[in-house]
């Protein structure tokens, strides 16, 4: 049997062959693998400055009103309320009336200024004082007369600041004023509805009728 000789000039071309396709391979991979991890190129950072801001003006505080209460009142004292409180914040601050107290005498929805005593009366207190005295502001002005609540002149809220005097009273007296004209003296007031002697003790102090 004959044997088989090899073809060295096709061993050659094999081995050719196959060291192509490793450098092709080699390359490839290179080329691959820089195409795959190029880094990208990196974004520009932006910084903006914000604009400066206009710092605001500090702004004033208003004072507190400084109350004093007194009279039919739980806890009387001096108390600090905001601008705007009434009569009614004013009871509050001292605890709320008694059991003795005449709310009817007093109109809780008048404003209060600073430096005012608040008095609430009790039932039947004939020489209470007035239920709104001092820290009158400007607007009051034309109803009062070196201190006096002048009865032919005073608006209802100014009248209502007299002991005894609430909001009916204080119409009836504005009422009788410009039904009968003004009243000639402080005893005259004593023809108005609801307001007699005792009542009128109470006033005597307070009022005027101007010149």
């Amino acid at each position: 049997m004959a044997q088989g000789v090899s073809n060295p000039q096709s061993t050659g071309v094999g081995k050719v062959f196959a060291f192509s396709l490793l450098v092709i391979g080699l390359v490839g991979g290179w080329i691959l693998g820089n195409l795959t991890h190029r880094p990208s190129p990196s974004t520009p950072l932006l910084i903006s400055t914000p604009l400066p801001t206009e710092t605001p003006l500090p702004t004033t505080t208003p004072s507190p009103l400084r109350i004093h209460v007194s009279g039919a009142v739980r806890q009387p004292a001096v108390y600090r309320l905001p601008l705007g409180s009434i009569v009614q914040d004013a009871l509050d601050a001292a605890g709320g009336p008694t059991d003795e107290a005449d709310l009817d005498a007093v109109n809780l929805a008048v404003e209060l200024q600073d430096q005012q005593k608040v008095h609430l009366p009790s039932q039947g207190e004939a020489s209470a004082p007035a239920v709104l005295s001092g820290g009158v502001s400007s607007s009051a002005e034309d109803g009062k007369a070196g201190g006096l609540v002048n009865i032919n002149t005073a608006s209802a809220a100014e009248l209502e600041t007299l002991p005894r005097v609430g909001p009916e009273r204080a119409r009836e007296i504005i009422n009788y004023r410009e039904t009968n004209g003004p009243f000639q003296t402080i005893e005259e007031i004593q023809n108005v509805t609801g307001i007699g002697p005792s009542t009128f003790e109470g006033l005597r102090d307070l009022i005027t009728v101007g010149d």
